[in-house]
């Protein structure tokens, strides 16, 4: 291979529109993407407990991080309005086991 071409960018798939996360409160729920099929992580109420019970992503947004996302936000929300959280989801609560800056909400 020549320097030139060492040097040269390397070709890489179009970068990914950043999705929005948002609150779906009517449905107890963070969404990501579009309405009709969106990215969600969904949650139950309970006095002072939120259970986050499932989370799943369809194929056109995998590979983009968008779990981590929404379980961040939902994470987030949940220690802003003073909520424990009962991991149920597989998926959130790994995630919650492998940050140790969420221990505070179990």
């Amino acid at each position: 291979m020549s320097e030139q071409q060492a040097s040269e960018p390397q070709q890489h798939q179009p970068q990914q529109r950043e999705l929005k996360i948002r609150h779906n409160r009517t449905l107890c729920r963070f969404e990501a993407g579009s309405s009709r099929n969106p990215a969600h992580l969904d949650y139950l109420l309970a006095e002072s407990l939120m259970e986050i019970f499932h989370t799943e992503v369809p194929s056109d947004y995998q590979g983009q991080g968008l779990a981590g996302k929404l379980a961040t936000a939902a994470l987030a929300w949940a220690r802003e309005n003073k909520y424990k959280v009962l991991a149920t989801c597989s998926y959130v609560h790994a995630f919650m086991a492998k940050r140790p800056e969420y221990q505070d909400l179990l």
